[in-house]
């Protein structure tokens, strides 16, 4: 029986219409995900008002969707591993969308809590897969961007978020917004038909012909004879689903340095997402709302994944991020001081695209370096470690806004984990290097061995 290599055929591929729709759909899930995220922010104000909320309450509120997040991304990345991405994607969906539904008909803080926090274990739970998913189907020569751009959604839904709070809160009230993010519920059945399951699983599974007829969409005219029998390479002995496999044949130090930048990147972006507006207004800069200020940090995300991703796959993405944790440090640095308004926004979209927009390489480094029977699950843990960040950013920050310290000193505290980060992305390039030398030293000797 002849063995085909289903990987060597995805990587060969040229983007067409297939991979369109994985983008598509991918992206469309992505972009949702963030606007269910953010949209506690945008109806923060309100929710204050109308329930009498303390600041710290309010900050207790919102945390439960973080906490969900994590535990949904150490479940659902595993799990995927076993069930398969689609079947882990549409729970997810399910859950995200659905309970955040749930929370416009909340009538006090705890039943809001309650949906908040299973509707992050969704929202933190689609992330590892959708990217598993994308990275699995994408063409090796622009796998980083496709990535890059799927995840770029989450930005976009986020702006989806506070664009519709303006229009809708005035009008509609704050439960309105909530009712927007059952779109997804109701695109299910259309993403449950057109969403593909991994063909590494569909392999490991036996359904030999289903990954067939998926890949015969990916590469056109690729056709399994009589014969013939699909192969996914699996990575070593690696069952999935196991947290010490992140661990095993070399990969520890790799993974510690993931998960310490992961954690670094989501400080610095919840850090941000929480306190840019007030410390610039303690800055005394007459700028408008806040808004604008989350904008053009977003849309520096965008721009900063996207052309990260692209250089990723030109060069070396390890020795990309290092570079872009660096540039966030020193962007961060220098908010800290009087600046024009063009200067100043133009930080912040610098700041945008090296801390988000590091985020989202994170993930498509994270995908090309677990292979595929582990991918969601390292992608989920790191995601998951990464989530104590997202949780200790905001917190930072009030303490920093409660010691009342010097501006500068503020965005220097914010800058030290971008860094810490670039130390980080530092030794897991140099392992990366050790670990390519090792292996092509040991092609040589398998090679010399078998011609003597």
């Amino acid at each position: 029986m002849q063995k085909i290599d289903a990987n060597k055929i995805i990587d060969e591929a040229k983007f067409n219409p297939f991979h369109w729709m994985v983008l598509f759909w991918c992206a469309l899930i992505i972009i949702f995900d963030g606007y269910d995220l953010v949209i506690y922010g945008v109806v923060l104000p309100v929710l204050m008002k109308e329930w009498n909320l303390s600041p710290l309450q309010a900050g207790a509120l919102g945390s439960y969707a973080l906490f969900g997040m994590m535990a949904g991304a150490l479940i659902f990345g595993p799990l995927s591993d076993k069930i398969g991405r689609k079947k882990a994607i549409t729970i997810c969906v399910v859950l995200f969308s659905g309970f955040t539904v749930l929370n416009g008909f909340a009538t006090n803080p705890t039943e809001f809590g309650i949906c908040r926090f299973i509707a992050g274990l969704g929202i933190g739970g689609v992330m590892p897969n959708v990217v598993a998913l994308m990275s699995e189907y994408a063409p090796k020569k622009i796998r980083s961007t496709l990535v890059a751009i799927m995840f770029s959604g989450y930005s976009v839904g986020g702006m989806l978020s506070a664009g519709l709070g303006m229009v809708m809160l005035p009008s509609y009230g704050w439960q309105s917004v909530f009712f927007v993010a059952g779109i997804p519920l109701l695109l299910l059945p259309l993403i449950m038909k057109f969403l593909p399951e991994s063909v590494g699983f569909m392999v490991k599974q036996g359904r030999n012909q289903e990954a067939a007829d998926v890949l015969s969409r990916v590469q056109p005219g690729f056709k399994l004879k009589a014969g013939e029998q699909l192969e996914a390479a699996a990575g070593g002995k690696a069952k999935g689903g196991n947290v010490l496999d992140l661990f095993r044949e070399g990969r520890a130090l790799q993974t510690v340095m993931l998960w310490v930048a992961f954690f670094c990147c989501l400080l610095m972006v919840y850090a941000l997402a929480s306190w840019l507006p007030k410390l610039m207004t303690k800055a005394g800069y007459g700028l408008g709302s806040s808004l604008s200020f989350l904008l053009v940090l977003n849309f520096g995300a965008i721009f900063g994944a996207v052309g990260g991703g692209w250089l990723g796959d030109k060069f070396n993405m390890p020795r990309v991020l290092m570079a872009f944790c660096a540039i966030a440090a020193a962007s961060l640095c220098l908010l800290g001081f009087k600046s024009s308004t063009g200067v100043l926004y133009t930080l912040i979209a610098i700041a945008g695209a090296t801390t988000i927009g590091t985020q989202i390489l994170l993930y498509a480094l994270g995908a090309q370096f677990y292979s595929m029977s582990i991918r969601s699950t390292g992608l989920g843990w790191a995601s998951g470690i990464g989530r104590n960040g997202a949780i200790v950013g905001p917190i930072l920050g009030g303490a920093l806004m409660a010691a009342e310290l010097p501006l500068q000193a503020n965005f220097l505290a914010f800058a030290i984990p971008g860094a810490i980060a670039a130390v980080a992305m530092t030794v897991f390039s140099l392992r990366e290097q050790a670990r390519h030398r090792q292996h092509t030293a040991q092609l040589r000797t398998q090679s010399a061995t078998t011609a003597a």
